[in-house]
Protein backbone atom coordinates (compact mmCIF):
# COMPACT_ATOMS: atom_id res chain seq x y z
CA UNK A 1 0.00 0.00 0.00
CA UNK A 2 1.39 3.37 -1.00
CA UNK A 3 2.11 5.91 1.68
CA UNK A 4 0.48 9.28 1.40
CA UNK A 5 2.97 12.12 1.52
CA UNK A 6 1.75 15.27 3.19
CA UNK A 7 2.90 18.60 1.91
CA UNK A 8 4.23 20.83 4.61
CA UNK A 9 3.14 24.40 4.45
CA UNK A 10 5.98 26.80 4.87
CA UNK A 11 5.63 28.89 7.96
CA UNK A 12 6.15 32.52 6.87
CA UNK A 13 7.59 33.37 10.27
CA UNK A 14 10.55 31.10 9.51
CA UNK A 15 11.36 33.13 6.36
CA UNK A 16 11.66 36.41 8.26
CA UNK A 17 13.19 37.13 11.64
CA UNK A 18 10.74 39.14 13.69
CA UNK A 19 10.91 40.90 17.06
CA UNK A 20 13.13 38.99 19.54
CA UNK A 21 14.51 36.66 16.83
CA UNK A 22 16.54 39.53 15.34
CA UNK A 23 20.11 38.86 16.55
CA UNK A 24 22.21 41.92 15.53
CA UNK A 25 22.40 44.67 18.15
CA UNK A 26 22.31 47.50 15.57
CA UNK A 27 20.06 47.60 12.49
CA UNK A 28 19.00 50.04 9.74
CA UNK A 29 15.36 51.17 9.95
CA UNK A 30 13.33 51.78 6.76
CA UNK A 31 9.63 52.22 6.06
CA UNK A 32 6.80 54.67 5.43
CA UNK A 33 5.40 55.10 8.96
CA UNK A 34 8.25 57.22 10.38
CA UNK A 35 5.84 59.81 11.91
CA UNK A 36 4.20 57.13 14.08
CA UNK A 37 7.59 55.75 15.10
CA UNK A 38 8.85 59.26 15.91
CA UNK A 39 5.87 59.84 18.22
CA UNK A 40 6.54 56.52 20.01
CA UNK A 41 10.26 57.32 20.32
CA UNK A 42 9.68 60.88 21.51
CA UNK A 43 12.13 62.27 18.94
CA UNK A 44 12.46 62.69 15.17
CA UNK A 45 13.30 59.35 13.48
CA UNK A 46 14.35 59.28 9.81
CA UNK A 47 14.29 56.33 7.41
CA UNK A 48 17.67 54.81 6.64
CA UNK A 49 19.32 55.60 10.00
CA UNK A 50 20.97 52.96 12.18
CA UNK A 51 19.37 52.27 15.57
CA UNK A 52 19.77 49.93 18.51
CA UNK A 53 17.56 46.82 18.16
CA UNK A 54 16.28 47.09 21.77
CA UNK A 55 15.04 50.63 21.07
CA UNK A 56 13.16 49.45 17.99
CA UNK A 57 11.57 46.59 19.95
CA UNK A 58 10.29 48.97 22.63
CA UNK A 59 8.93 51.41 20.00
CA UNK A 60 7.18 48.59 18.15
CA UNK A 61 5.57 47.33 21.41
CA UNK A 62 4.28 50.85 22.10
CA UNK A 63 2.72 50.97 18.62
CA UNK A 64 1.41 47.39 18.74
CA UNK A 65 3.49 46.47 15.65
CA UNK A 66 6.34 44.08 14.85
CA UNK A 67 9.98 44.60 13.90
CA UNK A 68 10.55 42.59 10.69
CA UNK A 69 14.03 41.87 9.31
CA UNK A 70 13.76 42.45 5.56
CA UNK A 71 17.36 42.11 4.44
CA UNK A 72 19.40 40.01 6.89
CA UNK A 73 22.52 39.86 4.69
CA UNK A 74 22.99 43.65 4.49
CA UNK A 75 25.52 45.37 6.73
CA UNK A 76 23.84 46.33 9.06
CA UNK A 77 20.64 44.29 8.51
CA UNK A 78 17.59 46.23 7.30
CA UNK A 79 14.34 46.16 9.30
CA UNK A 80 10.84 47.70 9.18
CA UNK A 81 8.33 48.34 11.93
CA UNK A 82 5.02 47.04 10.52
CA UNK A 83 2.12 44.74 11.30
CA UNK A 84 3.61 41.36 10.34
CA UNK A 85 0.36 39.90 8.96
CA UNK A 86 -0.21 42.97 6.79
CA UNK A 87 3.43 42.74 5.62
CA UNK A 88 2.90 39.10 4.54
CA UNK A 89 -0.37 39.97 2.80
CA UNK A 90 1.28 42.76 0.78
CA UNK A 91 4.21 40.50 -0.12
CA UNK A 92 1.87 37.76 -1.40
CA UNK A 93 -0.15 40.35 -3.32
CA UNK A 94 3.00 41.67 -5.06
CA UNK A 95 4.11 38.13 -5.96
CA UNK A 96 0.66 37.39 -7.40
CA UNK A 97 0.78 40.57 -9.53
CA UNK A 98 4.25 39.69 -10.83
CA UNK A 99 3.10 36.17 -11.68
CA UNK A 100 0.09 37.54 -13.56
CA UNK A 101 2.27 39.91 -15.59
CA UNK A 102 4.70 37.24 -16.78
CA UNK A 103 3.90 35.88 -20.20
CA UNK A 104 3.91 32.18 -20.85
CA UNK A 105 5.72 31.25 -24.04
CA UNK A 106 3.74 28.94 -26.30
CA UNK A 107 5.60 26.96 -28.95
CA UNK A 108 3.62 25.46 -31.83
CA UNK A 109 5.25 22.78 -33.99
CA UNK A 110 4.95 22.41 -37.74
CA UNK A 111 6.38 19.30 -39.37
CA UNK A 112 7.57 18.97 -42.95
CA UNK A 113 9.03 16.14 -44.95
CA UNK A 114 11.89 16.74 -47.40
CA UNK A 115 9.46 16.15 -50.32
CA UNK A 116 6.61 18.43 -49.14
CA UNK A 117 4.66 19.77 -52.13
CA UNK A 118 3.39 23.35 -52.62
CA UNK A 119 -0.19 22.77 -51.42
CA UNK A 120 0.92 21.25 -48.11
CA UNK A 121 3.56 23.96 -47.73
CA UNK A 122 0.96 26.74 -48.17
CA UNK A 123 -1.46 25.03 -45.80
CA UNK A 124 1.20 24.84 -43.07
CA UNK A 125 2.36 28.38 -43.88
CA UNK A 126 -1.16 29.70 -43.16
CA UNK A 127 -1.16 27.90 -39.81
CA UNK A 128 2.23 29.40 -38.95
CA UNK A 129 0.98 32.90 -39.82
CA UNK A 130 -2.01 32.39 -37.51
CA UNK A 131 0.24 31.17 -34.68
CA UNK A 132 2.64 34.11 -35.03
CA UNK A 133 -0.17 36.69 -35.03
CA UNK A 134 -1.49 35.10 -31.81
CA UNK A 135 1.97 35.64 -30.26
CA UNK A 136 3.14 32.03 -30.17
CA UNK A 137 6.57 30.86 -31.30
CA UNK A 138 6.69 28.42 -34.21
CA UNK A 139 9.07 25.46 -34.27
CA UNK A 140 9.27 24.27 -37.87
CA UNK A 141 11.21 21.14 -38.67
CA UNK A 142 11.89 18.77 -41.53
CA UNK A 143 11.89 15.15 -40.39
CA UNK A 144 14.09 12.79 -42.40
CA UNK A 145 12.90 9.15 -42.41
CA UNK A 146 15.18 6.33 -43.48
CA UNK A 147 17.11 7.13 -46.67
CA UNK A 148 15.64 10.63 -47.04
CA UNK A 149 18.51 11.83 -44.83
CA UNK A 150 20.50 12.31 -48.05
CA UNK A 151 18.16 15.20 -48.98
CA UNK A 152 19.41 17.58 -46.26
CA UNK A 153 19.82 20.36 -48.83
CA UNK A 154 16.11 20.07 -49.81
CA UNK A 155 15.11 20.34 -46.16
CA UNK A 156 17.27 23.41 -45.67
CA UNK A 157 15.85 25.10 -48.79
CA UNK A 158 12.32 24.30 -47.60
CA UNK A 159 12.92 25.90 -44.19
CA UNK A 160 14.63 28.96 -45.72
CA UNK A 161 11.63 29.41 -48.06
CA UNK A 162 9.34 29.09 -45.01
CA UNK A 163 11.35 31.77 -43.19
CA UNK A 164 11.21 34.10 -46.18
CA UNK A 165 7.41 33.79 -46.37
CA UNK A 166 7.06 34.62 -42.65
CA UNK A 167 9.56 37.49 -42.66
CA UNK A 168 7.00 40.25 -41.95
CA UNK A 169 5.42 38.36 -39.00
CA UNK A 170 8.48 36.91 -37.27
CA UNK A 171 12.16 36.20 -37.40
CA UNK A 172 14.29 33.11 -36.86
CA UNK A 173 16.12 32.80 -33.57
CA UNK A 174 18.92 31.05 -35.48
CA UNK A 175 19.49 29.46 -38.86
CA UNK A 176 18.19 25.90 -39.51
CA UNK A 177 20.31 23.23 -37.83
CA UNK A 178 20.33 19.46 -37.63
CA UNK A 179 19.33 17.69 -34.43
CA UNK A 180 19.42 13.95 -34.97
CA UNK A 181 17.12 13.20 -37.92
CA UNK A 182 15.45 16.62 -37.82
CA UNK A 183 16.41 19.98 -39.25
CA UNK A 184 14.92 22.60 -36.94
CA UNK A 185 14.27 26.35 -36.97
CA UNK A 186 12.43 28.36 -34.31
CA UNK A 187 10.57 31.52 -35.38
CA UNK A 188 9.70 34.19 -32.82
CA UNK A 189 6.87 36.66 -33.46
CA UNK A 190 7.85 40.29 -34.00
CA UNK A 191 6.93 42.62 -31.17
CA UNK A 192 3.86 44.74 -31.87
CA UNK A 193 4.34 48.48 -31.57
Amino acid sequence: MAKRIRKRRENPQIQFNINNRIRPSRVRLVGENMDEISSAAGRKIEAGNIHDTRDLLSWSRDLGLDVVEISPNADPPVVRIVDFNKFLYEKKKKQKELKAKTQKTVIKEIRFGPNTDDHDFNFKLNHAKKFLTEGAKVKAYVHFKGRTIVFKDRGKLLLLKFLAELEELGGAEQMPKMEGRRMIVIISPKKKK
